[in-house]
């Protein structure tokens, strides 16, 4: 991927009700801000005008995020019905994501589950930052879960480093970031939870890869490309695989579709019992409900 324009995004998936596009790298999808010209709503709006509603805020419906500086799969509902659907599915925790990475260090477990409890850092200096449970300024931490899996040992820059998939069970604020960081293995490229020692690279390396939405009536599963190769980026030289990627997420998916993934909770539990009752909301998911619901009202 180049870096964006208005006129370079990617599309990856369409229909009458959803686009999926693979958002570039240090690009905000939305901004209120008039000073903020790239974003990935003025490049929708530059490509399919003929689609932004007049009835919402910023013209098109993201059924999720992802971080400024994440680059990869995300999906836009196209109208309300549409939009209500992806976001039940979002909501009851049906939706698989699993996103590329490139660690620094040598990951030791080929394959780990990341369960450390995660809130928001009161610190002064760290506000805009999230934290595991037990650290320094850490409030109200909730619980999340992250499964890794290694793919590759490498060098990036001859550093070494570590290429992984990471399948979030949960959705937390900075959850990979900040479980990759809490474990010794930052992301590479991440600025902020490298405590601002790692500015070297030209992006964060990390990549929404798979995004699986099981809508009933039109399922959605799209890949985004894989940037860390390289033939696209010579910095990063792979010395020894573990597992393709390709391995990888057939492993992923059959886990899934049988309903091993577990939906928050460790897979080692069959979740017989739990799945009688939806999940549990947090209070901040219930925040971002009511503020979806509010700007993008359902009939």
């Amino acid at each position: 991927m180049e870096p964006a324009s208005l006129e370079n995004l990617r599309v990856l998936h369409r229909s009458d009700d959803y686009i999926v596009v693979n958002k570039h790298w240090d690009v905000r999808i939305d901004s209120k801000m008039w000073y903020e010209k790239q974003t990935v709503q003025s490049q929708l709006r530059h490509r399919f005008p003929e689609l932004a509603d007049p009835g919402t805020y910023y013209g098109f419906r993201f059924c999720h995020q992802l971080d400024f500086s994440t680059s990869g799969a995300l999906c836009v509902a196209l109208n309300k019905a549409a939009a209500g659907r992806a976001y039940r599915c979002f909501k009851e925790r049906l939706v698989t994501k699993a996103y590329l990475a490139l660690v620094r260090g040598v990951v030791g477990s080929c394959r780990m589950t990341l369960d450390s409890s995660i809130g928001k850092n009161t610190s002064e200096g760290k506000t805009h930052m999230m934290c595991t449970a037990g650290s320094e300024g850490c409030e109200n931490p909730k619980p999340c879960q992250t499964q890794l899996q290694v793919l590759q040992y490498g060098s990036y820059s001859g550093e070494p480093v570590t290429k992984v998939l990471l399948q979030p069970l949960t959705g937390r604020t900075h959850q990979l970031r900040v479980h990759c960081s809490a474990i010794g293995h930052p992301i590479v490229g991440d600025f902020t939870y490298s405590l601002r020692t790692d500015s070297a690279p030209y992006r964060m390396m990390l990549h929404a890869h798979l995004l699986r939405i099981p809508l009933e009536a039109e399922p959605i599963e799209v890949t985004a490309p894989d940037p860390f190769l390289p033939s696209l980026d010579p910095l990063w030289a792979p010395q020894r695989q573990v597992c393709t990627l390709e391995g990888a997420l057939e492993g992923l998916l059959e886990c899934d579709r049988g309903g091993g993934k577990g939906r928050g909770r460790s897979p080692r539990h069959s979740g017989t019992e739990e799945r009688k009752s939806p999940p549990v909301e947090s209070e901040e998911q219930i925040a971002q409900c009511q503020q979806w619901l509010c700007e993008w009202g359902m009939d």
